[in-house]
């Protein structure tokens, strides 16, 4: 027989868990029951990470087709949309959670980029983006000289 200590805190959950918890059910709840069906924009979940020479972007889009996604970048705004299709109609679900509908994600990049090299690929249902920056914003090193 073990004792494990008893620490009183280790149940509570954050207020941002309480939130997205909240918004996560309730959002759920709504689709289950359809309403606003149609109506409703998904925020697309992204990983988004800079390096010295790039900013890369990747986002889960599990069973869409590439060709159906739509990437644009305008100046410093960068907005991914697309749709999940829905799940079968002539079936009873015993547990319905995947989130299907149109989705949408707009970022500011607030980093000059060069759209003209921007690449974006698609693998095992993740969308990559990769874009590259502006030659004015990659790091420089200056040599110092001696006399």
């Amino acid at each position: 027989m073990s004792l494990d200590r008893w620490e009183p805190f280790r149940e509570f959950m954050t207020l941002r868990e309480a939130m997205d918890r909240l918004f996560e059910e309730s959002l759920v709840n709504w689709r289950r029951l359809g309403v606003g069906a149609g109506e409703r924009t998904m925020r697309l979940p992204i990983d988004a990470y800079a390096t010295d020479n790039e900013i890369v972007i990747i986002a889960p889009v599990p069973g869409v087709n590439p060709e159906e996604v739509e990437i644009t970048l305008e100046g410093d705004t960068l907005t991914i949309k697309g749709e999940i299709k829905p799940p079968l109609e002539n079936v009873d679900y015993i547990f319905q959670e995947r989130a299907y509908g149109p989705f949408s994600r707009t970022l500011t990049l607030n980093v000059p980029v060069d759209a003209e090299k921007a690449e974006a690929t698609f693998e095992n249902g993740l969308l990559t983006l990769t874009i590259p920056k502006a030659e004015s914003v990659k790091p420089k090193t200056i040599k110092v000289k001696s006399k």
